[in-house]
């Protein structure tokens, strides 16, 4: 005798848990990395800082500042000359050009926050606090510079700038996964305007690491926390490109 065929049961699939759902990430999640890297770089200017006031006559680190000066003796001419002229005026009044044409640009692709981001890190990363340390630490440049230069060596600001604009540009222009290059092309940038700057003896070397570590570290505290609105900028215009 034939039994009755027993139905197929079908499982049904489980609703997403809230734990499952609490562990997708955040369209306005921030990233921790930038934040730790740019309070590591600016407690390296703070312990730099830190090392000039204690001892303003001749802090720790003047022997080493010392040694390299004396490297950066010359002859000052030839194609040196030239390169370090055009990283002075890079970093100096031409320099203004790059971040204004960087806020036009994001300016007329109406990316607003974008535009605030970078707005926001040069007014308080590249004059505020830089000012602020010229005048706090007040340590004397070195003698005779080849170059007009402003109160204060400590931190320097060409390499600063430098610093916080290659951070900058690289975080709102370049797509995460094409990084890698960007950041070593900017490490380099930063580098040699490092060394035009103690070339020029416009700044002791530990002067141009403090700017180096000012402007990176400003640079990626900032950008750490504009993150949410960087991140629904970028949702907005993704909705925008897939309507269009």
């Amino acid at each position: 005798m034939t039994g009755t065929p027993t139905p197929t049961q079908v499982t049904p699939t489980p609703a997403p848990t809230p734990a499952a759902s609490r562990r997708r990430p955040s369209p306005t999640a921030r990233r921790s990395g930038p934040l730790a890297l740019g309070v590591l770089f600016l407690l390296v200017t703070a312990a730099l800082a830190a090392t000039v006031l204690a001892r303003p006559e001749r802090p720790v680190l003047q022997p080493l500042d010392d040694t390299w000066l004396r490297w950066m003796g010359g002859p000052h001419d030839g194609p040196y000359a030239v390169v370090a002229a055009a990283l002075n005026w890079f970093g100096g009044p031409l320099g203004v050009v790059v971040p204004v044409g960087l806020l036009v640009f994001l300016a007329v692709r109406r990316r607003w926050p974008s535009l605030l981001c970078v707005l926001t890190a040069y007014l308080v990363g590249n004059f505020l606090v830089v000012q602020a340390l010229k005048f706090g630490v007040d340590r004397p440049r070195p003698v005779d510079p080849l170059v007009r230069v402003d109160h204060g060596s400590f931190p320097s600001g060409h390499v600063a700038g430098t610093a916080l604009l290659v951070v900058i540009a690289v975080a709102l222009l370049v797509p995460a996964g094409r990084r890698r290059g960007w950041w070593a092309a900017g490490a380099a940038l930063t580098l040699a305007m490092m060394w035009s700057r103690t070339w020029l003896h416009a700044h002791w070397l530990s002067d141009t690491l403090a700017g180096a570590t000012t402007g990176a570290g400003m640079a990626l505290v900032l950008w750490w926390a504009f993150t949410p609105l960087l991140n629904r900028e970028g949702s907005a215009r993704g909705r925008d490109a897939q309507a269009d």
